[in-house]
């Protein structure tokens, strides 16, 4: 007789990413869907992790993360966004940005509480509010700038209200946060307990000469926040899993409970490495304009083909409409243009509970210039 089980996550399947991928290898298409880079790591920090190991630097790290790491993150929010955070009260080193969220909700969140979740939202909040018991309110973004009507959250604002989720720069869209929405945020939570989720583990890809608004810049946003991010992400080492979370005392003492019976501490010569890596301004300040580039590449290779570009100010990600081309569903066409056409992307309708079509897909543009090249002259036959 089969064991019977109670599936936590019964709706949910593998993620698109995985599912994306696999068909890309199947059919050697050019995976511009999952979001990593193809091209080298800086090299530098590659050799201070192999210094590291080498320096004996190979077992537990303390449970919050690295104390010198720690206080070299402080000593950088400190410089972006002129806000004194506690190292040793403030910050818990995380494997990856996934899991500060993670831990985020599962440190606050009741069965019942009702958290503000924007569309199309990254694939792994509204399972984990799901499985905490939550309910996830859902508010699309305003397509196709996919910016926030702060007029619709005052509605969706109840007495189970416990958390608003925010992503800036936002996956899938790249779309950022600006200081108008900043202020609308801070007039909506005043004199609440509503707690803000920020996810920001994009920080540095940004665009355009624009501002990241962090919620380290507002005091009194800060005060309710937790605020995650990646190492992973920034640096070009998407496989290392390594991220943080800020937040005040009382949140992150409730946070490091949580955290303590699930990875308890992160890999230690990473962590060494990392603290002398962000001694160097300059390895965190660059990263927009490197970025930059690829993305205005990839639109300059686009143009001849008859996708059309959506504004993108951050992130790894640009999306295009396809709908001067097909009119498949988002998933459909996706798959059409890896067997097809030899390229992989996302359909951004993965991103919404009830799957939203507006013919947009999601392309990866953190690549090589001779992959954006060659995926550019594919699609061109689209």
């Amino acid at each position: 007789m089969a064991i019977q089980i109670h599936d936590k996550l019964s709706g949910v399947g593998t993620t698109i990413f995985t599912t994306m991928s696999l068909l890309a290898t199947e059919y050697k298409a050019i995976n511009l869907g999952q979001g990593f880079p193809d091209y080298p790591m800086n090299s530098t920090l590659i050799e201070l992790v192999n210094k590291a190991m080498k320096n004996g630097h190979n077992q537990y790290a303390h449970m919050n993360g690295l104390p010198l790491l720690r206080e070299r993150i402080a000593e950088k929010i400190k410089y972006l966004y002129d806000s004194n955070i506690n190292p040793e009260t403030e910050i818990t080193i995380t494997p990856g940005g996934t899991y500060a969220i993670y831990t985020a909700l599962t440190t606050l969140l009741q069965p019942g509480d009702e958290v503000i979740v924007f569309e199309p939202a990254y694939d792994c909040y509204i399972p984990t509010i799901e499985l905490n018991g939550a309910v996830p309110v859902l508010i699309p973004l305003h397509y196709p700038d996919y910016a926030i009507d702060w007029n619709l959250v005052k509605e969706k604002i109840t007495s189970k209200t416990k958390m608003i989720m925010l992503n800036t720069p936002h996956n899938p869209t790249g779309s950022v946060l600006s200081n108008n929405d900043m202020e609308q945020l801070r007039a909506i939570v005043k004199n609440t307990n509503i707690i803000i989720l920020s996810d920001e583990v994009y920080e540095h890809l940004i665009f355009d000469g624009k501002k990241h608004e962090s919620m380290l810049r507002y005091p009194d946003l800060y005060e309710r926040s937790f605020v995650c991010f990646s190492f992973g992400k920034v640096y070009d080492c998407t496989g290392w899993k390594m991220g943080y979370c800020v937040a005040p005392p009382e949140l992150m003492r409730a946070f490091r409970k949580i955290h303590q019976f699930n990875v308890f501490s992160c890999n230690t010569p990473v962590q060494y490495a990392l603290a002398e890596f962000l001694q160097e301004k300059e390895n965190y300040l660059q990263l927009g304009n490197i970025l930059q580039e690829k993305r205005d590449l990839f639109k300059t290779l686009m143009e001849p083909t008859k996708f059309k570009s959506l504004s993108s100010y951050g992130s790894y990600f640009q999306l295009y409409s396809y709908e001067d081309i097909s009119e498949e569903s988002e998933m459909d066409f996706a798959t059409r243009l890896i067997k097809g056409y030899g390229v992989a992307t996302i359909p951004v309708s993965v991103f919404y509970k009830e799957g939203k079509e507006n013919k947009v897909l999601r392309f990866c543009f953190s690549k090589t210039e001779a992959t954006l090249k060659m995926a550019a002259e594919r699609l061109m036959k689209v």
